[in-house]
């Protein structure tokens, strides 16, 4: 059974963050204002939900079934795709989830490698995947790939070959990774209705260049409308100007990293130029010292303010 619904993704999603009190609950309320923000200030018409941004491993099902169906929700009429991300350790857990996600209205669905029982060859990956997205076969349906967090480095030009035999329902590869010569691979062998999107914020030039549809990363966030300029520029071929965003980009994030750039400052770097209140992150990740966090902004206001 073929999707029900095969609008090619392009451009440019943001991975959310997950609004959580300061208890540590989730915090539904904020979704609504959030979905206002990403569309009115930042020009995003595109979301991935329950990601790594999102701290999906750290989240039981129940909550990710209740974020899901909130976002889906609040961004009905407003957003072009709502991605939920559905990958778990456990099968059942993720194929679960993948139900869940068609019967919410959502737009596809992705999965990452499970990276406890780690699968060792592209085959293993495969089936997993293919499991999967048989729990939702009218779904468009991603590999997220992602080596620096999962530590499976099988490439993904291996995975994808000859998928749809396995998948009649893929359509694409969020691939979060710093290899382009497996990127490259993979959009040359990408088929005309799917999507090759990069995650690698701070070089996203160079996943365009190589031929990415768009682009789903956790900076789009705050600095969605900057890219966006970015894409239009390289699209135009004015690639001074493409160039120029791209290494602003890069300046904020190689400072960011040279302080301790994890989910929890990215998180509070987000709350601090959107006003959103999205709470401290999950432990084991810790919350971004306020004094940390003002450095960033401060850095950030210098460079696009």
């Amino acid at each position: 059974m073929a999707p029900a619904d095969d609008k090619k993704l392009t451009g440019l999603l943001a991975a959310t963050f997950t609004p959580l009190t300061a208890q540590g609950e989730v915090n539904l309320s904020v979704i609504g204002p959030y979905v206002d923000y990403l569309t009115e200030k930042q020009g995003i018409k595109g979301i991935f939900v329950n990601g790594t941004t999102g701290e999906s491993m750290s989240l039981s099902v129940a909550e990710r079934k209740d974020l899901a169906e909130e976002w889906c929700l609040r961004a009905k009429g407003r957003m072009d795709n709502v991605i939920i991300h559905v990958g778990c350790m456990s099968l059942k857990d993720s194929q679960d989830l993948a139900r869940h996600a068609a019967e919410i209205g959502a737009d596809g669905i992705a999965v990452i490698s499970p990276s406890f029982f780690k699968p060792r060859t592209a085959d293993a990956l495969r089936r997993f995947l293919q499991e999967v997205a048989s729990a939702a076969p009218t779904l468009p349906f991603y590999y997220y790939q992602i080596p620096s967090f999962t530590g499976v480095n099988v490439p993904v030009r291996d995975v994808i070959e000859d998928i749809e035999k396995l998948i009649p329902s893929f359509r694409g590869v969020k691939f979060s990774g710093s290899d382009l010569l497996d990127f490259g691979q993979c959009v040359s062998y990408s088929k005309p209705h799917w999507s090759v999107l990069y995650g690698v914020d701070e070089q996203l030039l160079a996943g365009l260049a190589m031929g990415a549809n768009g682009a789903v990363g956790s900076t789009y966030n705050y600095m969605g409308c900057y890219v966006n300029q970015m894409i239009s520029a390289f699209e135009t071929k004015d690639l001074v100007k493409a160039r120029t965003i791209q290494f602003k980009i890069q300046e904020l994030v190689r400072y960011a990293i040279k302080l301790g750039f994890d989910i929890g400052v990215n998180k509070q770097l987000m709350a601090e130029v959107s006003g959103l209140h999205l709470g401290p992150p999950r432990l084991p990740v810790m919350p971004c010292p306020p004094d940390l966090a003002q450095l960033i902004i401060q850095k950030y206001q210098s460079i696009f303010v």
